[in-house]
């Protein structure tokens, strides 16, 4: 057992030769960080090659152009948004949104509709604990970095305080913090041709220290939210100094032992953690995303070479390796088996220890959220963010009880991971990754479910799961059982293959696609799938989007990630488009409001705007809808080149955008920030 979090921190320094992993050519770090995940991994040898579900889209639309007698023209306006005007009562219907649209754009800083106001709530850096320093960016530590606010904020989850008063003017927030920018957190790395050889153990450390999570006690004063910084319930959770436990099937298994935890069973923190999701029991639940990236060595020959491939590691973006033996796959072999988990924290009780969850799969995690079945068992679901992979769900094989929080916090720990497969007629299934059924079993390597869990993609792969386009977050909508998944882009996706949900290659823009279960029951492994909306410019054809005709030329986006339902059920899209916003819609990310129902269904509107270089992140609204909560990533960052009145890439000393705090020596800092509507009531 690991007594010390730092005990296997190697005193060496410096890059060997095969830890520095090559960049793609004209591609900085930071770029490379940002698009890891657009990259598609190769099945393992053997394995079959599903049709995609672009293949089954076209296969379905030209059934239908059979059976119903259409032209393309004819089937694409029976598909379209469109049909729903047609099909509804002579009543027009009323937008369920009344805020004033915001135009697309790119600029220096954040913009919201103007019926509303949004406030700087937390930055990177801000001390959470009486004996925390105030940040200072030019002298960095661990220490300080491990009792102040995270860096790349992503998910928000909102839990009341106490858990059971939905509207007490206390809450916590949960926050992710999924990677380092680290051109833009410390001064002198940009000089360098690739900043990794710049990099240092005191780097590598505050590096670590920022990953992971924060919990902060918010008040809210005159209807105004503000952080608690000296709160007993605030909370670092790092990878660098955070003991976890590891439960279910893998838990104590040979392939998560190693040198400093023979037992297999305690693990030092949580790597890239995007989104996450919040238990009805009120704990939170971290993502563990692009584990990959942080390993180094050489997989050839490796006892977990299969595995480790079809994962992509080692990728070696961030040289920890070089001085952190965990993050060396050659000396610490099966180290990188214990990432890629969902871990389960409970926020109430900052001396809890996390526990990583292997019952519920081990991939590039985006999100978590959670639904009930109708007999009250637990649904977990999560996109793998990667082009060409998987959705999943999980659903917990004890029942929720509302009146034990502690026998609920044992519920993630067992029950039936499932993979899901699209059929060409609009249905789908659930695929159960079950050892000892079908091909799972040790004439594929398996010897356990220990196995599958460990090596889900591949198992994925054996029982022919639908490849999609980038699944991000996987969002349920508890008034209506839907649910909504993002599909973010894939320009990997040839013609042959076609793209996504619709008969698109080189699909830059994404689409939103919606599944329903008979009875609104998620207990079902059975659902239909349709489109909500096909993403990117409807007024270009080559483009072939597909909105609700009424949609504003401020009113469409492209790739769509972080989805959020309000408390009146409208749905709420985050959208991510890297580097390459100018050839994917030429504006900022930002929030739309989206119709999902009735006439109106695929109609977006622009809410909010994040600065030039920025990600948005983790929209979370609070019990009344009276505050959105987002997290603005790495402002600054990404596709400065493209913006005409800057030109160039964005350094800690040549930075794009000061945001939030335009000071002169001052980064960019990621920050939270509420929303909330000018004289009081909901948003949106």
């Amino acid at each position: 057992m690991p007594t010390d979090p730092k005990s296997d921190l190697a005193p060496k320094s410096g890059l060997e030769p095969n830890q520095l992993h090559p960049l793609p050519a004209n591609t900085t770090l930071e770029q490379a960080i940002e698009e890891d995940d657009d990259h598609p991994v190769k099945r393992a040898a053997g394995a079959p090659n599903p049709p995609t579900l672009g293949q089954v889209w076209q296969k379905r639309i030209s059934r239908r152009d059979a059976l119903r007698g259409f032209g393309k023209t004819g089937l694409a306006l029976s598909l379209s948004t469109s049909a729903f005007a047609l099909a509804a009562c002579d009543a027009a219907q009323a937008s369920s949104f009344d805020f004033i649209e915001i135009a697309h754009g790119v600029d220096e800083t954040h913009h919201v509709a103007p019926d509303h106001k949004a406030d700087i709530l937390i930055r990177w850096g801000d001390p959470l604990f009486e004996d925390a320093p105030e940040f200072d960016p030019k002298n960095q530590t661990a220490a300080a970095q491990l009792k102040q606010f995270g860096y790349n904020n992503d998910y928000v989850g909102f839990t009341p305080l106490p858990f059971e008063r939905p509207n007490s003017d206390r809450a916590l927030l949960c926050v992710n913090h999924e990677y380092t920018t680290d051109r833009l957190m410390h001064p002198g790395l940009a000089t360098a041709k690739d900043p990794r050889a710049a990099y240092t153990k005191e780097i590598a450390e505050i590096s670590m220290a920022a990953h992971g999570g924060s919990i902060v006690e918010i008040t809210r004063t005159s209807g105004a939210w503000k952080a608690v910084p000296n709160s007993p319930y605030n909370r670092r959770i790092s990878t660098l100094a955070t003991q976890m436990t590891i439960d279910g099937p893998a838990s104590g298994h040979p392939r998560l032992q190693t040198n400093v935890d023979p037992s297999g069973t305690i693990v030092i923190g949580t790597l890239n953690n995007c989104a996450g999701g919040m238990t009805p029991w009120g704990t939170y639940l971290m993502a563990e995303e692009n584990f990959h990236m942080y390993f180094s060595g050489n997989v050839d020959g490796h006892t977990e070479e299969r595995n480790y491939k079809r994962l992509g590691i080692p990728r070696g973006i961030y040289p920890w390796g070089a001085f952190d033996k965990r993050f060396h796959i050659e000396q610490e072999p099966n180290e990188a088996n214990r990432f890629g988990w969902i871990v389960e924290v409970d926020p109430y009780d900052p001396t809890s220890t996390p526990v990583k969850h292997t019952a519920l799969g081990r991939f590039k995690h985006e999100g978590c959220e959670t639904s009930l079945t109708e007999d009250g068992r637990v649904v977990v679901y999560s996109g793998d963010d990667q082009r060409f992979e998987y959705l999943y769900k999980f659903i917990s094989t004890k029942k929720f009880n509302p009146d034990d929080r502690a026998a609920n916090m044992q519920l993630l720990s067992d029950g039936t991971l499932y993979t899901a497969r699209f059929a060409e007629d609009g249905t789908g299934e659930w695929i159960p990754l079950v050892y000892g059924t079908g091909e799972l079993t040790e004439k594929n390597g398996f010897s356990s479910q220990a196995d599958v869990m460990i090596e889900c993609r591949y198992a994925a792969d054996l029982v022919n799961a639908t490849p999609l386009d980038r699944p991000e977050d996987v969002q349920p909508n508890p008034h209506t059982g839907k649910v909504y998944v993002s599909l973010t882009n894939n320009k990997n996706r040839t013609q042959d293959q076609q793209d996504g949900p619709n008969p698109r290659a080189a699909n830059l823009w994404g689409q939103i696609v919606e599944l329903t279960y008979a009875n609104k029951d998620a207990a079902n492994t059975a659902f239909t799938w349709d489109l909500i909306v096909t993403c990117g410019d409807p007024t270009d054809d080559a483009v072939q989007a597909d909105w609700h005709p009424d949609t504003s030329p401020n009113g469409w986006f492209a790739c769509p990630d972080n989805l959020a339902v309000d408390p009146k059920g409208r749905l709420w899209v985050a959208t991510d488009q890297g580097h390459a916003w100018a050839k994917k819609s030429g504006t900022a990310d930002g929030i739309w409001a989206l119709e999902t129902e009735g006439e109106l269904r695929g109609l977006a509107r622009m809410f909010f705007r994040v600065p030039i270089g920025a990600e948005m992140c983790g929209p979370c609204f609070s019990p009344s809808g009276e505050a959105l909560f987002v997290a603005v990533q790495h402002p600054g960052s990404d596709g400065t080149g493209d913006w005409k009145p800057f030109a160039r890439a964005s350094t800690y000393d040549d930075p794009a955008t000061r945001w939030p705090d335009f000071e002169p020596k001052t980064p960019p800092r990621p920050s939270l920030v509420v929303i909330s509507r000018d004289g009081g009531g909901q948003v949106g």
